[in-house]
């Protein structure tokens, strides 16, 4: 069977018979499979879009070899006699745990949040009433905070396409769509992410691990830099090694891990807001119409120097998405988007981030400690300016020229919108640069400045870096990791994912 790889244009809406007649006409071929290997959208020129497609085809008369397999994970399965204890059940937490238990350990998975549907009712509850659940919300339960995301599966991170392909096929194989295999910018969807991660818990309970929801790693009993036990509710669990993967957003589990001798530093985060605007008028920026036949909805990337010092950038975007009460904690007010597999909401919406260095914000070098505090000092100003979890907003035309808002718009947002000047909300260094950069955006996206900008987004990513070793170890600790986001070595659902399989081979592979 010969094999060959060819890259065609074809129209936004083209079906699967006119993409083989299109490859039987390009190849001489009657008899032939195929197989999409990536897929991109060409919007440069509005009067010309079309997919791009890289495909392989198989057919009896092609010449070429096939190519060489890729990389694959091997998980060889042997009683370890060898117990972890994994926090969060993030994609970095869960991933660990999956890995190890597919290879023999015996794993307990601790998750300080519910379980994935009863998640999912807190979180109607809350945006209905404004009762904020502790256990039931955006940021914390099963699957992590990306769970109530966009879902979107792109990362720049290098090195990691047996991790990767190991996480995809999973996805996969728990009902996620075939198509994040080969799409340059893949996404699951909300509303598959809930299905995608019961799925993946059910495999995992099935090889004999062990989930705890609604469980809080507490305290670490550390013995000349061995951890010997988990503290978790009432409850101490020993274990050979233990993996933290608390996201972002646990403020308590950093601060209890700085207690018990983890070192860490401080590093460059993003601050700012969300923007919203009309999906169609987003569309049509893009595209120069208001639909596109084949295409979902469309999506924009925006990066921007500003004031030379510091970048602005779009960040996590949701396209017919909706901006969501993303709040932590009961006393702070966070915003972050989500949207459904299939993005058809009548709103747009993206961070709206400047890239700024803790020690910037503070005016003076501060500890991983004080960044910490500084950053939830900040949520808890924009809790206390709306007197609860209305989102302070204000037009972006607003913000470029320091005008109050005068009425509320329609929005997406479920809990109300507060009038505010957001502009005198942040530092004064996070304020010029996103003022500047907010006006290269309508330059570089023909209506920009018409939405509005809805605060405060502040989980683009930690502001302080786990000091661990090569292997993931934290420095210091003989059995101790920490994986994920929360680690600072990640950000996103994939390469957290890969973040947590490399510690649990690192594992594996000893």
């Amino acid at each position: 069977m010969g094999y060959k790889i060819i890259e065609i244009k074809v129209p936004t809406g083209y079906t699967d018979s006119e993409l083989k007649q299109r490859i039987g006409k390009e190849l001489h071929l009657a008899d032939f499979t195929w197989q999409i290997e990536n897929k991109s959208l060409d919007a440069r020129k509005k009067n010309n879009i079309h997919w791009l497609l890289r495909v392989a085809v198989h057919g009896r008369s092609l010449g070429g070899n096939e190519p060489e397999p890729v990389e694959s994970l091997e998980i060889e399965f042997k009683p370890r006699n060898r117990r972890v204890v994994i926090a969060g059940s993030g994609p970095a937490g869960f991933f660990a745990a999956f890995v190890l238990q597919k290879a023999g350990f015996d794993t307990i998975l601790l998750e300080r949040g519910a379980e994935v549907d009863k998640r999912a009712r807190g979180i109607h509850q809350f945006e209905k009433t404004g009762q904020f659940s502790a256990t039931a919300n955006y940021a914390f339960g099963e699957g992590g905070a990306g769970t109530f995301s966009d879902g979107k599966l792109t990362s720049r991170s290098k090195h990691i396409s047996r991790e990767r392909d190991f996480f995809i096929s999973s996805y996969i194989r728990a009902g996620a769509p075939a198509e994040i295999r080969y799409m340059a910018y893949p996404h699951v969807g909300s509303d598959n992410l809930r299905v995608v991660v019961k799925n993946l818990r059910d495999s995992y309970l099935q090889m004999g691990g062990e989930i705890r929801f609604e469980t809080t790693l507490s305290d670490l009993v550390v013995e000349a830099g061995r951890v010997k036990e988990a503290i978790a509710g009432d409850e101490s669990l020993a274990a050979e090694y233990f993996i933290v993967a608390p996201g972002h957003s646990a403020y308590e589990t950093y601060r209890m891990l700085m207690r018990r001798g983890v070192s860490f530093r401080t590093k460059n985060f993003a601050i700012g807001c969300r923007a919203e605007h009309r999906q169609e008028e987003i569309n049509r920026s893009q595209w120069g119409i208001g639909q596109l036949n084949g295409v979902r909805a469309a999506e924009y990337r925006l990066t921007s120097e500003a004031d030379g010092k510091h970048s602005v950038y779009s960040f996590c975007m949701c396209p017919g998405g909706m901006v969501v009460p993303a709040a932590t904690y009961s006393h702070l007010n966070i915003v972050n988007g989500m949207s459904n597999y299939r993005r058809n909401g009548k709103f747009a919406n993206a961070g709206c981030v400047a890239g700024i260095h803790p020690d910037q914000l503070a005016g003076h070098p501060v500890s991983p400690l004080e960044a910490l505090q500084w950053l939830e000092d900040l949520e808890h100003s924009f809790f206390e300016f709306s007197g609860g979890y209305r989102a302070p907003f204000c037009t972006i035309s607003d913000f470029i020229s320091g005008t109050e808002p005068r009425s509320i718009p329609e929005t997406s947002y479920p809990l109300g919108l507060k009038p505010a000047p957001l502009w005198t909300m942040f530092p004064g260094v996070v304020t010029d640069a996103l003022r500047e950069g907010l006006k290269d955006f309508e330059h570089r996206l023909h209506g920009y400045s018409k939405g509005i900008l809805l605060g405060l987004e502040s989980k683009t990513s930690s502001p302080i870096q786990v000091l661990r070793e090569k292997n993931g170890l934290c420095t210091g600790f003989e059995n101790l990791f920490l994986a994920g986001e929360g680690s600072g070595y990640a950000g996103g659902i994939v390469s957290s994912a890969a973040d947590g399989i490399k510690i649990a081979m690192q594992m594996v592979e000893r």
